[in-house]
């Protein structure tokens, strides 16, 4: 097992923690009352955290991690200060958001955070150059993840400069937002987490050439995606055109995708450990979920529909984030034997499944009731358990990671046991 990856990733896990510490205090707030929290600066510090504490420092150690496996033995070495000083920033704005809201600190945090992502960006990329094989899929997703998270500070810039300037119009302010979460979710987490995956089939012996049919579908889609997210401006119809278009490479790439792994279970399985299966799994129809949502989107009646209600488009980015990106952070983590893993660790990460998966029907309840313009006084409460759930779920995950001895599983005796 690698050390400092290890230690970086249990890192990552402790601040998924604290997300899931400040989610509960904000489902709190709206289900009873909390005078003292401002939920608008709770908000920003829950999502500015998650992207940057959580995934990013999550998959930036994962990132580094495959520089590793590919010959760079001082990898870890050459980026530490390059992940601390991200992690730094991190606990920047965690520490400032809930207080100032917007401030000079906590934007001064955000450049720093923004600076961290094109440093890695100009490092990654020479260093695949050198290390990784040339134009294989893995490697060409990973400059395709570096170079959409540094086209996402295109949004955050330009949220910046409306700030500064106190030019907020609420199209173009939600536009820009929507530009900087689409890059994110959609390009750097997205591609960073493909290339993993791809990576490992390379390793299981599937044609790269088939991986790189998937590559280019997904990352053809990409640009005009963001446009899915847009389609309540007036936009010009070769516009719309391409989104349709997106929208069709997405579910191709996608099916061809869900074409290898069948064609090769049996021989990817047999590494693989029955939770992680489990978790990769749950993580994948999220991800159909995810494409038919986009796909159903195109119609502009619906899209306006969609996202004129708040529950819905806080549904969708939780399942990108928790459904998608989060389980198969975990699913890979797990199963190729990156952290320890023993009965606890699966306890929680079960518990922590299941406080998704309950967060995600009860928001899909309130988009529909909210679309109905019917009262659900019950759901903030229900909300409140479920975020509850996903606390006590990676509190234990964590935990079992201080004592890594105890219950320790055997993971080639574990896919023949039960959950």
């Amino acid at each position: 097992m690698n050390q400092p990856l290890k230690k970086w990733l249990q890192v990552s896990l402790f601040n998924l923690i604290l997300i899931a510490f400040l989610g509960t205090l904000m489902r709190y707030k709206i289900a009873y009352s909390f005078p003292f929290v401002n939920q608008g600066n709770l908000l920003e510090a829950h999502e500015h955290f998650a992207f940057a504490g959580w995934i990013t420092q999550a998959l930036m150690s994962l990132l580094v991690h495959y520089l590793k496996e590919n010959g760079d033995n001082d990898a870890f070495t050459r980026y530490r200060l390059l992940l601390f000083t991200n992690l730094f920033a991190a606990y920047g704005l965690l520490l400032t958001f809930p207080f100032m809201g917007y401030s000079l600190l906590s934007t001064a945090f955000s450049a720093i955070i923004i600076l961290v992502s094109y440093w890695f960006a100009v490092k990654y990329w020479r260093d695949l150059n050198h290390f990784s094989p040339k134009n294989s899929s893995s490697s060409s997703s990973f400059k395709a993840a570096v170079l959409f998270n540094v086209l996402s500070s295109v949004g955050a810039f330009l949220i910046a400069y409306m700030f500064i300037t106190k030019s907020i119009k609420p199209e173009r302010y939600l536009a820009t937002v929507y530009f900087y979460l689409h890059f994110q979710y959609n390009g750097w987490f997205f591609f960073a987490c493909l290339g993993l995956m791809l990576h490992q089939l390379n390793k299981y012996g599937v044609s790269d050439q088939q991986l790189k049919k998937v590559f280019f579908l997904f990352v053809t889609a990409c640009v005009p995606a963001y446009f899915l997210s847009a389609l309540w401006l007036p936009i010009p119809l070769w516009v719309y055109a391409s989104v349709v278009v997106a929208v069709l490479l997405q579910l191709t790439g996608w099916w061809f995708l869900i074409q290898v792994l069948r064609k090769d279970t049996r021989r990817i399985q047999k590494d693989i450990s029955k939770l992680s299966k489990i978790l990769f799994v749950l993580s994948a129809i999220a991800l159909t979920a995810k494409l038919l949502l986009q796909s159903v989107s195109v119609i502009p009646l619906l899209s306006k529909l969609a996202f004129g209600f708040r529950p819905i488009v806080i549904g969708y980015l939780h399942l990108v984030l928790l459904g998608v990106i989060t389980l198969f952070i975990l699913s890979y983590i797990t199963g190729m034997q990156l952290i320890p893993v023993n009965k606890m660790t699966r306890r929680g990460i079960i518990i922590f499944t299941a406080g998704i998966i309950i967060n995600e029907f009860l928001l899909l309840a309130q988009g529909i009731a909210d679309m109905n313009y019917k009262a659900t006084p019950i759901i903030n409460p229900l909300l409140f358990v479920a975020a509850l759930i996903l606390f006590s779920g990676i509190t234990i995950i964590v935990y079992s990671q201080k004592f890594p001895g105890i219950e320790e599983v055997n993971i080639s005796s574990e896919k023949q046991s039960d959950l």
